[in-house]
Order: C-alpha cells, then structure tokens, then sequence
C-alpha cells in the first residue's frame, strides 16, 4: 500500500469547520488506497497566543525553556485530538499523538531541538490496523522525557522526519496556497504556481525570503530524499513538487523564481587599514552579539585603504550601527554609515549552471529603470542583488517579466 504524511499548517485548522475539511481531504487520499499519517500544527494563531501569555509573565534565561515548551506544545495537542474526534465522527479510525507518545526523540536544546531519532512502532502498527494517527507537529521529547519543540516552522520539519522514516512515497504539506509561485503573488499578478523545484531551489527560495517552507524542513528532505508537495488545503490542484534534480525528465528553465527580503539593512565602514586581521576585528563584535551577517563586500581603494559593507537583518541595524561606530575609532576608520531603507533581491534557477548571461540580463533589465545596484552576491543557482527598497516591486516586477517568468510551457 502507498504511504503519504500529509501536513495541515495553522491556517488550515484554525476553525473546526476548517478541520472537518482537513478530515474529509484525508478520508478521500484513503479511498485511493493510500495510507495516511496526519502532522498538524496548532490553529491559526495559537502559538502567537501562547508565546504572548509567556512574555507577559515577563520571564526570560535558559532556565524557563523548559516551561516555555510545554507551554507552545499544548497548541498541537489541541488539533491533533480535534482532528482524530472528527474522522472518528465521519466514521475514519483514527488516534491522536503528541510526539513525546510517538517517541520523537530530540535534543534538549529547549525552543530550538533537532531530531536525533523516531521510534516508528506505534506509527506502523496504527497503519496496519487501517487506523490513521494524528501526530503533534513542531514538539518531540529529550532523553530526561522533557517536551521540546522544534522553533518556528517546526512542523513541517516533524512531518518530512516522519516521511523518512516510515518511508513514505510522499509528503505533501498543506497550506493557503496553492504551490511555489514563481514569486509573491500579491506583488505580481502574473505569477504562476510551479510544477516542479529541485531541494536545492527551493532551498535557496526558501532561505531568501518565501515563506511556503521552512529550510530546515528542505534540508531533511534533501538529506533523505524524500519528494515534498505543496499542496492547497482549500482547492484541488496538482501543487508543486519538490524533489532532486536527477528525477527530473525535461530540462529545468533558466530561472525557476525571484524571492525577496525587505528586512534588511546595510552597514558601511569607511576608510580602514588594508591589513590582515581587520575583517575580523570588524565583523568578531558583530559576531559576539549574535548579530548575523549576509552580503559582504570590500573594496580596496587606490591609497591602500578599505571599504567594509555588509547587511544584517534591519532590526539588529540600530546595534549593528552602536557596535561599528564603538569599533571605528579602535581601529581608526574613516566613518562608518547605514542604509535601513534597501532590500534583497534574487534570482534562483538550476538552469544558471548551464546558461550563461543571466547576471548580465539582471543588471541590464535593472539598469533601463535606473535601479542602482548597491551589492552582488552569487553561487552556482543564485544571483542576489542589493537595492534602495523603494524600487523593490518595480525591480521584481521587470524580472518577472524580462526572464519570461510569467509565460507558461
């Protein structure tokens, strides 16, 4: 018999008539003949919720962790007995999971655990009684039984971990839209739902701004090679598939989709010695304060002195910004300056590694709305750009258009 984990987000749950359908959905994959395990998050909103009542104690430190997790797991836990009351009620066997009872063991790094192992009797032995269980995305146990949960994104994580595992031909992760568009929808019309992304697009995609899944998630599939669908809770359709390149039969087209970040910000240190060390003595402060660093670039001027530009998340750019200009007058750099007003911009497509030009289209079809290029990074499948953030929707717009993004076939 074939075997599919379907994952249900939060805004496929959040009410129970929402819930019933999520229930009908799986009664009609089973009367395909395909076996289901169910991973749900918790409804719409809940971890929101729950994460707030924590911060309104106002508590904080490593020691609360602990509480903090059995706090978020008790989300999952609600759904996932919601959702095995109604395919009881719609005459489907069916038995709810948290995933300390599936035995989904973690480490112990509260809010944040990774899985180090799945115990797949219970799961296999609910299969084999035509039963399906339901299963509490986002948590699992450490070795002392402690629930953990898995951080944001987590359930989609514990689903693609349960299709390795059980061997699953499938996991299809259900959400609000209908697949991978080619870019935002809500920012360019013609944007068009993909039908197939290899791991390492959707990886790039995923880390560079879209939200329709989370990396970890990606990563663990990639690893154990298990294809992803993502599908529509609320219509039929095909959703996009995500799998490895070798699997695929046609030709992948040159750029597969643009993603974007307007939470950026970009920091400047001017004027500084051309001598080894320097990079760290800038970006070590920058480090030690848990402020994470993009898009680097230095340029070395004619008078042997040095221009240090990186990007940071722009709501660590106001410590970013304290931190560099402490570090300027250590190592008597000129000035240091900040733009909190850009975004990144990329272009991601396996097709890059045989198709040359594409940089040059990028800056070419910039260059005829006078968009100034502020950085460049590349790899072998990606292209990213820095521009003033006022110009971002034109930019993607033009992309869009100018890679035939918007063309189907």
């Amino acid at each position: 018999m074939s075997l599919v984990v379907q994952k249900y987000g939060g805004t496929s749950v959040q009410t129970l008539a929402h819930i019933e359908n999520v229930a009908r959905r799986i009664i009609r994959t089973r009367k395909k003949g395909i076996a289901v395990v169910a991973v749900v998050s918790a409804m719409g909103h809940e971890t929101d919720r729950l994460d707030e009542l924590a911060k309104q104690l106002d508590v904080s430190g490593a020691h609360m962790g602990r509480e903090i997790d059995v706090l978020l797991s008790t989300g999952e836990q609600v759904t996932t007995a919601l959702l095995a009351m109604t395919l009881m009620k719609l005459g489907c066997p069916a038995k709810s999971y948290t995933g300390g009872q599936v035995r989904i063991l973690t480490d112990a790094a509260h809010t944040k655990a990774r899985i180090s192992e799945i115990n797949t009797e219970r799961l296999l032995a609910e299969i084999g009684n035509d039963c399906v269980p339901v299963v509490a995305g986002f948590q699992g146990v450490d070795e002392n039984q402690n629930i953990t949960t898995l951080g944001r994104g987590g359930s989609d994580t514990t689903a693609v971990a349960l299709a390795a595992v059980l061997e699953a031909d499938e996991c299809q992760i259900y959400t609000d839209v209908t697949g991978v568009f080619t870019t935002d929808p809500r920012m360019v019309e013609s944007a068009r739902c993909l039908d197939v992304l290899t791991f390492e697009e959707m990886l790039e995609l995923a880390s560079l701004g879209s939200r329709v899944l989370h990396t970890r998630a990606v990563e663990f599939a990639s690893k154990y090679k298990i294809p992803i669908r993502v599908l529509s809770s609320f219509e039929d359709c095909d959703g996009t598939l995500i799998t490895n390149e070798e699997d695929l039969a046609m030709e992948q087209p040159v750029i597969s989709g643009i993603a974007f970040m307007r939470d950026e910000a970009k920091v400047t240190v001017l004027g500084v010695k051309d001598i080894p060390g320097i990079a760290s003595k800038i970006l070590g402060p920058i480090s030690e304060a848990n402020i994470e660093v993009d898009m680097i670039v230095q340029n070395i001027a004619a008078d042997q002195s040095t221009d240090f530009t990186f990007t940071v998340s722009r709501q660590d750019y106001a410590q970013a910004m304290q931190i560099l200009n402490a570090i300027a007058l250590k190592i008597g750099a000129r000035e240091v300056r900040g733009d909190n007003e850009i975004a990144k911009l990329s272009l991601v497509g396996v097709g890059m590694r045989s198709h040359a030009g594409v940089a040059a289209k990028m800056f070419e079809i910039l260059s005829a709305e006078s968009i100034n290029i502020q950085m460049i990074s590349t790899s072998e499948i990606k292209i990213s750009v820095v521009i003033a953030e006022k110009y971002l929707e034109l930019a993607v717009k033009t992309l869009h258009t100018g890679f035939d993004l918007d063309q189907t076939g």
